[in-house]
């Protein structure tokens, strides 16, 4: 089987291509003065260009996780979620509320795609 990674920082890898599936790491927006909906569109963004660098996209994710800090943000989020897959090939999803790395994050978004 043939690995490879994309993107590695010092701690891991934004994504990894194994056995004809494309895993991301959870991905966090870079602007973190924005409500949840609009880091939500900038990490949805983000994982668009990352599944196209690694030969996938958004229709081909089988799965998906969401961590938000607050549960209650889940309908602002699902706003960027729906208007961003247009509510057609959906993967199987989780979606907890979570501590995250930095307080000013409000989401993040990890995914798995098949090639």
């Amino acid at each position: 089987m043939s690995i490879k990674r994309h993107e590695p920082t010092k701690i891991y890898s934004t994504a990894v291509e194994a056995n004809g599936f494309v895993f991301l790491a959870g991905i966090t927006p870079k602007t973190l003065t924005k409500d949840v909906k609009a880091q939500s569109e900038e990490v949805l963004a983000e994982i668009d260009r990352l599944l196209k660098a690694t030969g996938s996209d958004k229709s081909k994710i089988v799965t998906a996780t969401i961590w938000l800090t607050d549960i209650r943000n889940r309908e602002a989020m699902n706003e960027a979620w729906t208007a961003w897959n247009g509510g057609k090939d959906l993967p199987a999803r989780a979606c907890v509320e979570a501590k995250l790395a930095d307080p000013r994050m409000l989401v993040e978004i990890q995914v798995t795609a098949a090639k």
